[in-house]
């Protein structure tokens, strides 16, 4: 697992963005490996957050030596029961190229469109939250309340269609287009969508932005909550939207899960 033991490093908004890239494996089998158990983990974890509803929700990352690949967490496995051996190599066609069990059709259309338009991306979370799904029926964007909340602050979108279960590509590509370069997407009437150079990243963005739907609907509910400035919310996202932070987050957790729950890197 990528977890690093280095201190994090002071916010820069050179140093620390959506663009910094993770240290290296090594060879592309240890970095196809740390991916996947980087991936087992994030959807232990997303089990824990009760970010697991039946059969919906997926988590994707990249393969290192096939970029039009990505592995996946096979469809109608809960996350908490997820085992590196368990997840599926998806190809370009949405065909299992790797793996025994079966996919998610609208996992496929959704992250092969977001992975197609971002080549920088390596990792992709959509789950059906319930702080974000409730605050998707709102239709509006996150504002900068909160300091962690500013990790999104100009840095993600609405995407205001809805049109049922993503189950054709249009759809997708269309997610993928109104993304652009940000780093979430609040889909409305749906859930929440999450991208990063490593699943670390993609994964602490999702668990954060659930956090900062709560907290809004909270603030919301007891009252109106104070806006930042421009110049507030914007050095709270240089601080709390740095791509290491997300990445030390990430780490810190994901120990926690393999040492009770070892299983998962099997």
């Amino acid at each position: 697992m990528s977890i690093s033991t280095e201190a994090p490093e002071s916010a820069s908004a050179d140093q620390l963005d959506l663009g910094d890239l993770p240290a290296e494996a090594g060879t592309v089998e240890a970095e196809r490996a740390a991916r996947k158990r980087d991936l087992a983990v994030a959807l232990r974890l997303f089990a824990r957050y009760g970010f697991d509803e039946g059969i919906a929700g997926h988590l994707t990352v990249r393969d290192p030596e096939f970029p039009d690949r990505f592995w996946v967490n096979p469809y109608a496995v809960h996350f908490s029961r997820i085992k590196v051996g368990d997840l599926l190599l998806i190809d370009e066609n949405g065909k299992v190229a790797e793996g025994s069990r079966r996919t998610n059709k609208a996992a496929f259309w959704i992250h092969s469109s977001v992975h197609r338009a971002r080549p920088d991306v390596v990792a992709v979370a959509h789950a059906h939250s319930v702080y974000g799904r409730a605050f998707a029926a709102l239709g509006k964007e996150l504002a900068p309340i909160i300091q962690e909340s500013c990790a999104f602050y100009g840095d993600h979108v609405l995407f205001d269609e809805y049109k049922g279960l993503v189950l054709e590509k249009t759809e997708g590509e269309r997610i993928a287009t109104r993304l652009g370069g940000q780093r979430a997407a609040i889909l409305r009437h749906h859930g929440l969508l999450t991208v990063g150079r490593s699943v670390a990243e993609a994964a602490w963005w999702f668990i954060a932005m659930d956090r900062a739907c709560q907290m809004q609907l909270l603030a919301d509910a007891a009252g109106t909550p104070r806006v930042m400035t421009d110049e507030e919310a914007t050095l709270a996202h240089r601080q709390f939207g740095s791509a290491n932070m997300a990445r030390h987050s990430f780490n810190i957790m994901a120990e926690v899960v393999v040492e009770t729950e070892p299983d998962v890197l099997d």
